[in-house]
């Protein structure tokens, strides 16, 4: 296997080997596109270079060598020639597009003798120390890990000294002056000084790129995206091509549609007389490509035919990087776009009526977790708004929050449960775990291609770019308005910001919860028509229904009877309930909870009708509907030093402590809950049984089609589900019979939750009694691994995750390795038993899409999510249906 291949040897299909960017220079190489000669180092050299140590495998200095000489016949120069140098791009390259996580290196050949020869070759000395005093830049960065504020502090004690504004108006001496600076930085903060070897410089910033794949953020990068670290990244090194030469000169950055939209225009940003890094880093606010096509008529025409070749080729949309060199267009990249979900559902629904991709493909071209963006809250107010200011619309979405300014604030907060925005005056790949953690992003310089925006446009994330009106001085921002007053926005000072206009406004905003698209309508009807796995949600009032099915929800799989009880009208009544000395007292409580959730599942049924709904009685522990000990006994205390607490007030103030007591447990999820609970107190569960049969006699009364499925939680054992299953059956015959209907009149089913894992073990023996399986992916997840999951996720959780201890949070992402062997387990002996046994999931990885994967895999029926990702759940089904082994695409 090749250590180094050049642009005119590799091809589209090399992508594994070359990296998504390597992969497609090549395609563009072959296909006549103006493209920079280039070569790529691949992948397997990255693996290697880890195995070793961080150390270059050994002869490959050699091949690179040769590759060089290759480049320099290519371009009629040297590298290092102090007359005609040429000089190279060192750009990273990962199979799976990580835009702005891993690290380049421009203009790399330049030292003390060739940037003389750069000034003499282009007759532009100024452009020649520029180029020189960004490679000292982004080399001391990225090579000897200098942070970048130590240079640009001295670019802008230069700009101040010499009274100028822009980077473009710094004359020749300014540049030399500021290298000057830079060496000096480097020689002091890394202890070396800046390498005059050009092939030293070569070798360190290959190195440095390799390395660059284990950088914190492209390790959270890849986390977040499930990416394989095994992967790793290729370096691209290709003869530079200059943008920043002057008034005929230029870079930017284009999507053959509309990212934010998927509006079939060209869209995308440039700069005149600048490198790229200008444009993707937010330094400068660039310019609307429309507006080239007056200033450059002829690049405009050959980037349109270009965009629209590529396209077509690629059958996607594509993300294009160009520089202008003295009027002669260039391509430095193409990729398929990071695209917003409005944007992916309506370029592949038009691509499919453009006869580019089948239904098939435009499913598989869906994020599911990305369709959240589609589900973005709006600004919901006809109250005037106080705007402060308006930015660049670069990701949809409203967001209200918390002013931050820096990143590991707004991860902190977040964590504390506040809602937070992240601004900043341009966001860098170190700040996405804050973009994460923030419900919005505001920045105060950069445009629509810039970092935040795309980053924030991948997580569907609110995003204000480029909002110069913004001034960020340490932990706040002023705004002066129209009418002169100047309005501060400090840290911790609520703003909210709309993505969709650019606006950044004052003060709180209510938002207002989105509908489904046509076209993603139309997409789902396709996804529909694909997939076999039902889906299900978890709803526990009319309201969430009625969501659900409005999602396409094809029944309830878990229906929680507790959250029912925790209303705040309903809380006494619970309490007398539970705090009963006496049965008679009990029944007499439990007589005015009855009509209370008759009245929930009546709801409920009527927004579900004929489809299932999964009930589960009640599972949480009774003290959990009681006021909390630690706070009980403090306030006993109190009173005990009040003499002007009445007797009465004493005595039932004990009483109620002495109940709670009694309750307490030194492990509550291990104890008397679920099925334990209705087995101890079966007259609660018979209440609700009565209950749901009640409801569902009106229902049916009134012509809707009632399906009802019972649900055991917490099951241990066989015996166990056989004495509810009993009771269920017992309670329901003697509802129906005193409303005069025959027993099979409503037709149910009862079955469990399997969230203990000797539920799962002995399945086969629970399947006698068990009309269905619903898997309890919290519990069971906790149980088998020995987790409390609220201790768990708050103290070592993260940690266990940044580490890779384990690959993933298994409370987000199912542990297919323990609790899916536990549940493949039961699925397999239960349907041995019982063949027509309906298995699905309940817990919340019912809405993960490797779990849907997995879940499809095991042959399950369904699985069950919240309403919101109810559309998530339809796509991944449908993906997991296209990508299973001998399947029609």
């Amino acid at each position: 296997m090749p250590n180094i291949v050049s642009f005119q040897q590799g091809n589209a299909a090399m992508k594994q080997l070359l990296g998504g960017k390597g992969a497609n220079l090549a395609e563009m190489t072959r296909a006549g596109l103006p493209v920079p000669p280039g070569f790529t180092i691949t992948t397997e050299v990255c693996r290697r270079f880890y195995d070793g140590g961080g150390q270059l495998p050994a002869g490959l200095m050699e091949e690179l060598n040769q590759s060089m000489r290759e480049l320099e016949a290519a371009k009629q120069q040297r590298f290092g020639d102090p007359m005609q140098p040429l000089l190279v791009s060192v750009r990273s390259g990962s199979v799976t597009s990580m835009p702005g996580m891993m690290d380049t290196i421009l203009n790399l050949g330049l030292n003390d003798e060739t940037v003389k020869g750069l000034a003499v070759m282009t007759g532009n000395a100024r452009f020649a120390y520029d180029c020189y005093r960004r490679l000292i830049q982004m080399f001391g960065n990225v090579v000897f890990d200098i942070e970048s504020h130590h240079f640009e502090l001295g670019l802008r004690r230069l700009k101040r000294k010499l009274r100028l504004e822009q980077d473009s108006e710094i004359p020749a001496e300014g540049w030399i002056e500021l290298i000057a600076s830079y060496k000096a930085v480097i020689a002091k903060e890394a202890g070396r000084p800046f390498p005059q070897s050009v092939s030293e410089q070569l070798e360190l910033a290959v190195a440095a790129v390799f390395r660059s794949w284990n950088n914190h953020r492209a390790q959270f990068y890849r986390r977040l995206h499930h990416i394989p670290d095994e992967q790793g990244t290729a370096v691209n090194i290709q003869a530079m091509v200059f943008g920043n030469m002057g008034g005929d000169c230029g870079t930017g950055v284009l999507f053959t549609r509309n990212p934010s939209t998927g509006e079939d225009v060209l869209y995308g940003e440039y700069l005149m007389n600048a490198q790229g890094e200008d444009v993707v880093a937010g330094v400068r606010t660039p310019v609307p490509i429309a507006k080239l096509k007056a200033e450059m008529p002829d690049i405009y025409e050959q980037l349109f035919q270009t965009a629209k070749a590529l396209e077509l080729h690629y059958r996607d949309m594509q993300d294009i990087e160009f520089t202008v060199e003295q009027g002669k267009l260039y391509l430095l990249q193409t990729r398929s776009g990071k695209r917003t979900a409005q944007a992916a559902v309506k370029i592949a629904v038009e691509q499919v009526k453009e006869g580019l991709i089948s239904h098939g493909e435009a499913i598989l071209r869906i994020e599911p977790f990305h369709l959240d963006q589609l589900l973005h809250r709006a600004i919901d107010t006809d109250r005037p708004l106080d705007v402060l200011a308006t930015g660049l619309p670069a990701s949809p979405g409203a967001a209200t929050g918390l002013a931050v300014f820096d990143a590991d604030t707004a991860e902190a907060w977040a964590r504390e449960g506040r809602k937070v925005i992240l601004v900043r005056s341009e966001t860098t790949p170190e700040d996405i775990h804050g973009v994460l953690a923030a419900e919005g992003v505001l920045t105060s310089r950069g445009g629509m291609t810039s970092h935040a925006a795309v980053v924030a446009r991948g997580m569907g994330k609110p995003c204000v770019c480029g909002c110069d009106a913004v001034g960020i001085e340490g932990r706040e921002f002023s705004v002066k308005l129209s009418d002169g007053r100047t309005v501060t926005i400090s840290e911790g000072d609520q703003v909210s910001i709309d993505g969709a206009s650019g606006r950044v406004i004052r003060g709180a905003v209510s938002l207002r919860e989105p509908v489904l698209t046509a076209e993603l309508s139309e997409l789902l009807a396709w996804a529909d028509e694909i997939r076999t796995l039902q889906v299900y949600t978890n709803a526990d009032t009319p309201e969430d229904a009625a969501k659900a099915r409005h999602f396409g929800a094809e029944g309830i799989g878990l229906c929680r009877t507790e959250h029912m009880f925790m209303q705040a009208a309903r809380v006494p009544v619970v309490q007398s309930m539970i705090l009963a000395e006496t049965a008679d007292e009990r029944a007499k409580a439990l007589q005015q909870l009855l009509p209370m959730q008759q009245e929930d599942f009546e709801g409920i049924f009527r927004a579900m009708d004929g489809l299932p709904v999964t009930i589960r009685l009640l599972d949480p522990p009774l003290h959990e509907f009681l006021p909390n000990l630690e706070q009980l006994v403090l306030q006993q205390e109190r009173m005990s030093h009040n003499p002007a607490v009445e007797p009465e007030q004493r005595a039932k103030l004990d009483s109620l402590l002495r109940k709670v007591r009694t309750l307490h447990e030194m492990n509550p999820m291990l104890g008397t809950r679920g099925c334990r609970l209705g087995l101890v107190l079966p007259d609660i569960y018979e209440m609700q049984v009565e209950a749901i049969f009640r409801a569902a006699v009106q229902c049916k009364q009134a012509g809707m089609d009632v399906r009802p499925d019972i649900m055991i939680p917490l099951v241990g054992h066989a015996n166990e589900l056989k004495r509810m299953r009993e009771l269920v059956v017992r309670t329901a015959s003697e509802v129906l019979g005193k409303l005069n209907h025959a027993a099979d009149c409503i037709s149910y089913q009862i079955g469990t939750m399997i969230e203990v894992p000797r539920a799962a073990i002995t399945a086969g023996q629970i399947a006698q009694h068990a009309d269905f399986f619903s898997f309890g992916t919290n519990d069971l997840t906790q149980m088998t691994f020995g987790y409390s999951r609220d201790d768990a996720e708050g103290k070592f959780l993260t940690h266990y995750v940044e580490t890779e201890l384990l690959p993933n949070n298994p409370f987000q992402v199912l542990d297919q390795d323990g609790v899916g062997q536990l549940m493949e387990w039961a699925v397999e002996r239960g349907k041995t038993v019982k063949p027509l046994l309906k298995t699905g999931i309940c817990g919340e990885h019912g809405g993960d899409k490797p779990s849907i994967f997995f879940c499809h895999a095991i042959g399950l029926d369904y699985v069950s999510c919240s309403p919101y990702r109810v559309p998530v759940a339809r796509i991944a089904a449908a993906q997991a249906q296209l990508t299973a082994p001998n399947v029609w695409k």
